[in-house]
């Protein structure tokens, strides 16, 4: 059995986004109980991630790494077409995911007790993203 169902996801800039409830409604829609959860972004400046859906300093960490590692205005970028964290953001995703594959057990992604699928937005501005979620199994 193959379901494909999406996610939106309206951002307000730079930050992560707690999206696995609404994953989770898209896998029991399924009626999958067992087998594979692809989520896709189709976008380049954006990604995917697992993260710990507790301490939210966590998340705030990620992205003062990020912003130490891949700095806003870098002269080294040419492409700058759509302001100065365009190329940033780019090599951001590409240093992350923009898909994920999570395991179906029982109906549901069966994530551990402190994680989380999160919508991780590279861009300072807000954007509407969108996720197509792919689930398969028996």
């Amino acid at each position: 059995m193959i379901y494909q169902g999406s996610v939106q996801v309206h951002t307000h800039g730079r930050g992560s986004y707690l999206i696995t409830d609404r994953v989770q409604v898209l896998v029991e829609r399924s009626r999958v109980r067992t087998g594979l959860c692809h989520l896709f972004l189709r976008h380049t400046s954006a990604s995917l991630v697992i993260c710990e859906n507790a301490d939210p300093e966590v998340r705030a960490d990620m992205e003062r790494f990020m912003t130490r590692l891949v700095p806003d205005g870098d002269p080294l970028f040419a492409h700058t077409l759509e302001g100065p964290d365009d190329m940033p953001a780019h090599i951001r995703s590409m240093l992350t995911h923009t898909d994920l594959t999570v395991p179906v057990s029982t109906g549901r992604c069966p994530l551990g007790s402190w994680q989380g699928i999160y919508l991780w937005e590279h861009r300072a501005a807000g954007h509407r993203r969108e996720i197509i979620v792919t689930v398969s199994g028996d």
